[in-house]
């Protein structure tokens, strides 16, 4: 780990040059460099022991501190009616007080006052005298009235905008949830919520389906249709505004309907946020229509940020989350993707008339009024983190057996926000998602001195999380960079940085966010294949789900979901390269997970025929023309299209799971397969590709949907929606075919079981009829039809 360290100093200066490339903001790059530190993947050291004692002044009774269960709570304040947002002083607190200077609260607010001091010390007069011909631009000379206001509105003082926020985050008319109790559910099995949300989305689903394959509504038992995922990739900008065409498309078509999940990863997960908003009204046209009056200006144009920053009502709605954050988490780091996140929110979640902004779409868990009655998808979020194991490099020290049951390499834990929980997999534990942001002990979420909690952390800082691409390790960094050091012919350079993958891989220039750990002190309650530094570490950090895998697939394969259909948007660089579908086969691996078609994806970029002609070159010219026949060497495999299908298989036919085990489904007597019994996941891929009917739109090589591109014009965004038109008209009929044998399978297996039953009942009857006539048969009261 030192010389992961080592690294760590060499590149003091990454953050802030990242942040300009990322964000091309000087403003906040400024901010940047106040960072206090940087950190190698998850700390595990207790950060505790660099705050001084908390002072705690109780200006109001205490409420009772009794809580159970993780319903509303009854408990009121001794008042006899639930304090207003005036009825009591809050600048008191925990972690508030003038003896707390290391505060998370003051730092942030310690680094705006060292930018604003940089800005509002200009003589903007005196430059403009003495460069001649210089032309100021506007926001420039407006620059230190903003940055003033906007200090000031931080300042908490009496009626400030972050006392206001403050004070209102104490409110229970306000913030329901502050005195809602909250534990820690561990159990392998989906919450109540979504196991009541799935009986009644099996309703909509079945009505939708029949619409989708032309067939009445009584003639579709919602025992029989298919559950459907459906999933976009990551890529930031691009990946929202291709998503956004291709769920576009697949609604027009009548599929999205019948979708049961939808999952994202980085800018999916900003689809997905927008889908449930009051600005996206569950329309992914109306969508489209709001990136195209929004995305137009940078995410970090300095005046239009800093306007909706410092003007109401966008400023409260934008900041509400990140005062509630520090002033309640005091140990909480405040970093680059917590700003990012206010940048990605400024213009993604404010709509064209900022004063039409609703505060309801600041939490994830208010998206469930569109999910409890089974009405839309159940969208699902994810972040992952990031997990290097103290043993790295003292494998020899261990003993023997620990060699084998204790990871010895680094990964990532995989996190889910849906509307009712988040959760871990690898802990099987998951938290209500209107408790995250509170802080945890022992599986019980934990009060301030003033009795309430922190309300649900808002969806500004999780969209950094979601989307925080650029909190990727310096090994992601160098295989970004390594085609130009190659191409410069700086080769010995590149030996070398190849040669040290393995510090690499463990440096973060950039902090990812942080969570409170909701698993901290329940050693006991947690499995032991759980890493150690769950155990330790006050804080999760978490980052964009592409470090491990561009398309969120692991979610619609957890055990209770059933998914029998995935439907996969790969709005991905690189898709090809990548191969993220082959990535998961890992995961299937690890988890035991049958029915996944095992080997599909792209195909390799190498087959026999490149190693055989390499070794017969060598042999030479007689040998390759004597061998190098159609019996010798094998076809070259089939480059996929803009719709490919494969199904896997439930039988366990393999002796090793590595070997492939799917179906192509590529033609008609292909969809015999998956009117088998034994078909597993029908999987059904749209890369995003470009395509002949749309010229001039190529992903992979137009500048503007390059993934670091934050700008798109209207006439950028129509020519997305027509590429994904076009290709997703190119598998329309053969994801119809493909959804159509899924149903038919499953009506037909419920068929021939119904009938198995009847005929198990008929010979129960029967069996009964005879004894009763043997019973009865010496007094002649008895027949063929007795008991019957």
């Amino acid at each position: 780990m030192s010389s992961a360290v080592r690294l760590l100093r060499a590149c003091g200066g990454q953050q802030a040059k990242t942040l300009q490339i990322v964000l091309g903001c000087s403003v906040v790059a400024a901010y940047a460099n106040g960072q206090r530190k940087r950190v190698l993947a998850d700390s595990s050291r207790d950060t505790t022991q660099n705050w001084s004692p908390r002072q705690t002044v109780i200006t109001e009774p205490q409420p009772s501190q009794n809580r159970t269960g993780s319903q509303p709570s009854n408990r009121k304040p001794q008042d006899p009616l639930l304090p207003s947002s005036r009825e009591f002083r809050v600048i008191d607190t925990e972690g508030d007080g003038p003896e707390d200077p290391l505060s998370a609260w003051q730092l942030a607010t310690g680094r705006v006052s060292a930018v604003c001091g940089t800005f509002t010390s200009i003589d903007l007069i005196s430059v403009r005298e003495k460069i001649t011909g210089m032309i100021v631009p506007t926001w420039v000379r407006l620059l230190p009235e903003w940055l003033d206001k906007l200090q000031n509105e931080l300042s908490m003082a009496p009626w400030s905008l972050s006392w206001e926020i403050w004070e209102e985050a104490h409110d229970p008319q306000i913030n329901p949830e502050i005195v809602w109790d909250a534990k820690v559910r561990l159990s392998k099995d989906l919450c109540a919520e979504e196991q009541s949300f799935l009986r009644q989305r099996q309703r909509q689903t079945a009505a939708a389906l029949g619409r989708y394959l032309g067939l009445s509504e009584s003639e579709v038992d919602p025992r029989d249709v298919p559950i459907i995922g459906m999933c976009g990739s990551g890529g930031g900008l691009r990946a929202l505004v291709a998503g956004a065409s291709s769920y576009l498309s697949a609604a027009e078509d009548g599929l999205f309907d019948c979708v049961t999940y939808t999952a994202g990863v980085s800018g999916s997960c900003w689809l997905q946020t927008l889908y449930y908003s009051s600005i996206g009204r569950q329309d992914y046209g109306a969508i489209l229509a709001h990136l195209k009056d929004r995305v137009g200006i940078h995410i970090a144009s300095p005046p239009s940020l800093l306007h909706l920053l410092s003007q109401a009502p966008t400023n409260k709605y934008l900041l509400s989350g990140f005062v509630e954050k520090l002033r309640g988490v005091p140990d909480a780091d405040f970093g680059l993707v917590d700003v990012y996140g206010l940048a990605l929110a400024a213009r993604l979640l404010v709509p064209k008339h900022e004063l039409r902004i609703s505060n309801y779409d600041l939490k994830i868990s208010n998206q469930r009024i569109f999910t409890d009655e089974g009405k839309q998808p159940l969208p699902i979020y994810t972040a992952v983190r990031h997990e290097i194991p103290d043993s790295v490099g003292k494998v020899e020290a261990m003993a023997k057996e620990a060699r084998f049951t204790t990871k010895h390499f680094d990964w990532f834990q995989w996190y889910e926000w849906t509307p009712y929980e988040l959760y871990c997999e690898e802990l099987d534990a998951g938290i209500p998602t209107w408790a995250v942001g509170r802080k945890w002990d022992g599986g019980n979420s934990l009060y301030r001195e003033n009795g309430f909690a922190l309300p649900e952390l808002r969806v500004p800082l999780m969209m950094g999380i979601w989307g925080s691409a650029f909190c990727a390790t310096l090994s992601h960094y160098y295989k970004e960079i390594r085609p130009l050091l190659r191409a410069a012919g700086l080769g010995g350079l590149d030996t070398l940085l190849s040669g040290r993958d393995d510090d690499l891989v463990k440096v973060h220039p950039v902090d990812p966010a942080v969570i409170p750990n909701f698993a901290l002190g329940m050693r006991n309650q947690l499995s032991d294949s759980v890493p150690e530094s769950i155990h330790t570490t006050t804080h999760l950090q978490l980052m964009d789900a592409g470090m491990a895998n561009n398309l969120p697939l692991y979610p619609l394969l957890r055990p209770g979901r059933e998914v029998d259909v995935i439907v996969a948007f790969d709005a991905s660089a690189d898709a090809k390269a990548d191969n993220w579908i082959k990535v998961t086969d890992g995961y299937v691996r690890q988890r035991g997970i049958k029915g996944w078609p095992m080997g599909a994806g792209w195909p390799p970029k190498s087959n026999k025929n490149d190693t055989t002609a390499t070794e017969l070159e060598a042999a030479g010219e007689a040998a390759a023309d004597a061998a190098c026949g159609p019996d010798h060497l094998e076809p070259p495999q089939k480059e996929l299209g803009y719709c490919t299908v494969w199904a896997g298989t439930k039988e366990e036919r393999y002796e090793y799971m590595d070997e492939p085990t799917h179906h192509l489904i590529d033609s008609d007597d292909d969809h015999q397969h998956l009117s088998s019994p034994s078909a597993g996941i029908a999987l059904i891929y749209f890369p995003f590709l470009a395509n002949e009917t749309v010229p001039g739109v190529d992903p992979l090589k137009a500048d503007f949907m390059s993934t670091w591109n934050f700008v798109y014009t209207p006439e950028q965004i129509n020519k997305v929606v027509d590429l994904a038109r076009a290709n997703y008209a190119e598998g329309r009929d053969q994801v119809k075919r493909t959804i159509r044998a899924v149903y038919e399978r499953k009506r037909e297996i419920r068929l021939k079981q119904e009938r198995a039953e009847r005929e198990y009942a008929r010979a129960c009857r029967v069996n009964r009829g005879a004894v009763a006539v043997r019973t009865n048969g010496d007094v002649g009261r008895g027949d063929q039809f007795s008991g019957l």
